[in-house]
Formats: C-alpha cells, structure tokens, sequence
C-alpha cells in the first residue's frame, strides 16, 4: 500500500507538470491512464483460471459496479479538482477514508478499532490544515456534491474490492474492470473533445499513467489483506506526498500550519498498523 501511495504521488505531480507544457482535456487524461493500465495488465499478468479473466468483467456483477463506480470516480475526480481547486477536491475526496471503514464495520464486519478512529481523525485534520481547505471561502456548489459523491462512491469501492477477493477475484480482473468500464464512459466523449497533443505532452501522460497503473495494481493487490479502513488511511499520503513534491520540484514553501498539518498525517496514518493486534510478533 506504501508502493501504491508512492505511484500515486508520483502520478499527481506528473499530470501537475503537464499542465505546464499543454491544457489537456480531462477525458482524454483518463483514457489515456486506463488504456495504459489495460496495457500493463496484458503484459503483468496471465490470463487463465487462476489469474486474468477477461470474460468475468461482463458476467460478475460486482466487478461491473466496481468499474462504472471506479471509472466515473476518477473523471469525476479530475473535473472537481479543475472547479474546485486541488486543495479542496482532494480534502473531500479523502474523506472516503472514513467513510470507507464505517461501510467495512456494516459491510464486512470488521472491527472500528480505536487507533483506527483516532488516526482517520488525526488524519483528515492534518489534511484540511495540509490543503487549506478551510480558508478557499466561497459557498457550497454542485461541484461540492459532485466530490462528495465520488468520495462515497470511493468508499464503497475499496470495500467492493475486499469483497471481490474474498470471492476469488484475481487482482488482475479487479483492476481490469476499471479500466474497461472508464473507457466505455470516457472514450466517446475523448473522441468528440479531440485536440492535438504535442509529444512532450504525450510522454508525461503516458508516464503519469503508467504510475497510476502499478499504483492501482498494488493498491489493489494490497486490500486483499489490509482491512479497509487501515489500507484506505496509508493513502491519505498520497496529498503530503505531492505538497512535498511541490517544495521539491515546484519551489513552494510549508507555511506553519501546513507543516503541523503534515505531521498529523504521518501520525494518523501510521497510528493503526503500530496499534495493530499482534503487530512485531511475526504475523504474515
């Protein structure tokens, strides 16, 4: 999940990049991530049995689901970080952290731990400071409802996803879903919007998709064992990743009460793996 919170991170900066050399249009960035991780799956993974199954995509319900709700999630995600800002989109998308372990208490019946309440709060405080989610002003819009939709929707794929493996649905066909499903709502209107892109552009979205594939790869690998809400709090990361990334690469500054916000994320977010049951004693 660290790995996945890591290409995730790298992706986020990439696509900041390219918007420096050209204005892509949304829907064509997100064909382009899910032709690529279509592509990584052929190459990754068998097809067989026990492993890529092309034909259930079509056939199991669940996945069906998994891949509309995935594939509109993203687009809806981009498109609210256009209208909304980065700062508040992404601080209302995460609240599918804690969203997501609630559903898993009712869902799949795991437990709330404590230190798992107290580090998504620890978290999410960190990240409203993080992102300065309480000083954009402004009133609640349609695209505010948008986020928060894709946050539900969000929560409600992790533990879809959880419960795919726990059906036997190989990590290959849970991702594959996604991608298939994002293409069938994204292509037509990519294909309508078509501009020309230039080749420096073309090479950062690929690379930025091909980031965000082993990301959702090993994210999705990483909920077969992880119970929700502790794999789903490691991705809160992801936004202290891309602000370090911004003073890395961007040249900004932490403002104080950003640098406290970042501390309360790494401590939210390690909180619950270091409060685990029977965390250092050797369990696999």
């Amino acid at each position: 999940m660290l790995l996945s919170a890591g290409c995730f991170t790298a992706n986020a900066l990439i696509i900041r990049a390219l918007g420096a050399v050209q204005a892509v249009d949304v829907w064509l960035l997100t064909c382009v991530r899910f032709v690529v991780g279509l592509a990584l799956i052929l190459v990754a993974f068998r097809i067989g049995p026990d492993a890529f199954q092309p034909r259930n995509l079509f056939r199991h319900r669940r996945l069906m689901v998994r891949g509309l709700l995935g594939g509109a999630g993203i687009y809806c995600y981009y498109l609210t970080v256009v209208h909304l800002g980065a700062g508040r989109a992404t601080f209302i998308n995460n609240t599918y952290v804690a969203l997501g372990a609630v559903f898993a208490v009712f869902m799949l019946h795991e437990p709330l731990r404590t230190s798992l309440a107290v580090g998504g709060a620890l978290a999410l405080g960190g990240l409203a400071l993080l992102t300065n989610v309480l000083g954009t002003g402004g009133g609640i819009n349609g695209y505010d409802g948008l986020a928060i939709l894709s946050a539900v929707a969000s929560a409600y794929i992790v533990v879809t996803i959880r419960q795919l493996h726990a059906e036997g649905e190989h990590t290959s066909t849970i991702f594959a879903a996604q991608c298939v499903y994002g293409l069938l709502i994204c292509g037509g209107p990519a294909v309508a919007h078509w501009a020309p892109v230039g080749a420096s552009a073309w090479g950062l979205m690929l690379i930025g998709a091909l980031c965000a594939g082993v990301g959702q790869i090993c994210m999705t690998r990483a909920f077969r064992d992880l119970p929700v809400g502790e794999g789903s709090l490691l991705q809160m990361l992801v936004p202290l990743g891309i602000a370090v990334g911004g003073v890395v690469f961007f040249h900004e500054r932490f403002l104080p009460h950003e640098l406290i916000g970042a501390a309360l994320i790494l401590v939210g977010s390690a909180l619950p793996a270091l409060q685990r049951p029977g965390a250092g004693a050797g369990r696999q």
